[in-house]
C-alpha cells in the first residue's frame, strides 16, 4: 500500500519555492545512516558503503555510532526534528550549533515521540542536558569528518549538478515543471504535491513557502519534517544523478584534451550545458559535440545527467579546478 504526503500550496506558496543549491550536512548524515541500515539501494551506494564498514569496524566511532546515532536517526516513520535543525543550510557547524542550543522543553517532547513509534533508547533523556547534546554534536561531527566528508566533491558536484537541471526545468515550464520533474515518487496535481510517504498525511504550507533540499544519500522516498509548525521542507533523492563512485585517474585522459575545441567545450559547460548547446558553441555537428563532451567525461572533468530527450552537462570539481585563472590554459 502507497502512503502519501499531500503539501497543500496557495498562490504565495508558489512564490516561496526554493531549492537548495548546496547538500545539507546533517540531512545527509541522517540518509547515510539509514543507508546503513538497510539492504535497499545499497548497490548504488556500494564503493560508499564498503568503505564507510571498513573505516567503522571495530573503532571507538563505529561503536559509538552504533550505540548513540543509529538509535536516534532511525530509519523509521518519524525522526527528531531537532537532529536536523534549518540552520544546517549555512553549514555543519551551524546546524550542530542549533542541536546544542535546542530548547529542553522541545527535545523531551520529541523523545517522547521517538519513544511511541520505533523505541527510545534508554539513554535519550540525557540529551535534555546541554553538555550530552555537546557530546551528540561532537560524534555526528567525526562521523561526517570519517564518512561524509571524503565523498564531498562527488556529493557537491552531484547537488551541483541538480541544481542547474532544475534551473533550467524552471526557465522551460515554469514551476509547475519544476514541482513535476523532482523525482518519480513526487507528482505535481495543482495546489497539491503528492508524494510518496512513510505515513499518510496532509502537509498545508499557508504561505510559508517550500524548500526543496536534493539529497545524495536519500534512496529513493522522500522525507520531510514531522512538526508542521516547522519552516516546511522536503528532501528528495537524486535519481540516477549520482557522481561515479570512483573517477579515472586523469593523467592519461587528460592528454585527449590536448587541443582548443575540446577547451572550449570545458569552458561552454561552465554554467551547465546540453550537448546541442556546446556543438552551436563550437560550431560542429551533435555528434563531433558528443565526441568531445565523452572524451571530457571520462577524463573525469565534467558530469553528464539525461533528462527526457537531452544531456545536461556540468563541471566536476576536477573541471572547475582547471579553469580557474591560476590554471595553466590547455595546450594547443
Amino acid at each position: 500500500m502507497v502512503r502519501v504526503l499531500r503539501i497543500h500550496f496557495t498562490s504565495r506558496d508558489l512564490a516561496r519555492v526554493r531549492v537548495s543549491r548546496a547538500p545539507d550536512p546533517l540531512w545527509e548524515i541522517a540518509s547515510s545512516l539509514h543507508r546503513l541500515q538497510t539492504t535497499r539501494g545499497r548497490w548504488a551506494y556500494a564503493g560508499w558503503y564498503r568503505e564507510t564498514r571498513s573505516t567503522l569496524a571495530g573503532t571507538e566511532l563505529g561503536a559509538a555510532v552504533s550505540r548513540f546515532l543509529l538509535p536516534v536517526l532511525p530509519r523509521a516513520r518519524y525522526l527528531p526534528d531537532f537532529l536536523t535543525p534549518q540552520d544546517a543550510a549555512d553549514g555543519l557547524d551551524r546546524g550542530l550549533a542549533a542541536i546544542v542550543d535546542t530548547a529542553p522543553e522541545r527535545i523531551a517532547h520529541e523523545i517522547r515521540m521517538l519513544n511511541r513509534y520505533s523505541g527510545a533508547p534508554d539513554w535519550a533523556p540525557r540529551l535534555l542536558e546541554r553538555e550530552t547534546r555537546k557530546e551528540l554534536a561532537g560524534l555526528l561531527r567525526a562521523y561526517h569528518h570519517a564518512v561524509i566528508a571524503p565523498y564531498e566533491d562527488r556529493i557537491l558536484a552531484t547537488i551541483a549538478a541538480e541544481g542547474a537541471l532544475r534551473g533550467r526545468e524552471t526557465l522551460a515550464s515554469g514551476l509547475d515543471g519544476l514541482l513535476a520533474s523532482l523525482s518519480p515518487a513526487i507528482r505535481w496535481r495543482p495546489p497539491v504535491l503528492h508524494v510518496d510517504y512513510v505515513v499518510d498525511r496532509d502537509l498545508h504550507l499557508a504561505g510559508r513557502g517550500l524548500r526543496l533540499i536534493p539529497s545524495y544519500f536519500c534512496w529513493q522516498q522522500p522525507i520531510s519534517l514531522a512538526d508542521d509548525t516547522l519552516q516546511p521542507l522536503l528532501v528528495y533523492p537524486v535519481h540516477g544523478r549520482r557522481a561515479p563512485d570512483s573517477a579515472p585517474a586523469p593523467d592519461a585522459s587528460l592528454a585527449a584534451l590536448l587541443g582548443r575545441t575540446r577547451a572550449a567545450a570545458l569552458r561552454c559547460v561552465a554554467l551547465g550545458a546540453t550537448t546541442s548547446e556546446v556543438a552551436r558553441f563550437l560550431g560542429v555537428s551533435v555528434p563531433t559535440a558528443s565526441h568531445h563532451t565523452t572524451v571530457l567525461r571520462d577524463a573525469g572533468l565534467i558530469f553528464s545527467q539525461r533528462h527526457r530527450n537531452t544531456v545536461l552537462h556540468t563541471l566536476t570539481p576536477l573541471g572547475a579546478a582547471l579553469l580557474r585563472p591560476s590554471s595553466r590554459p590547455a595546450p594547443e
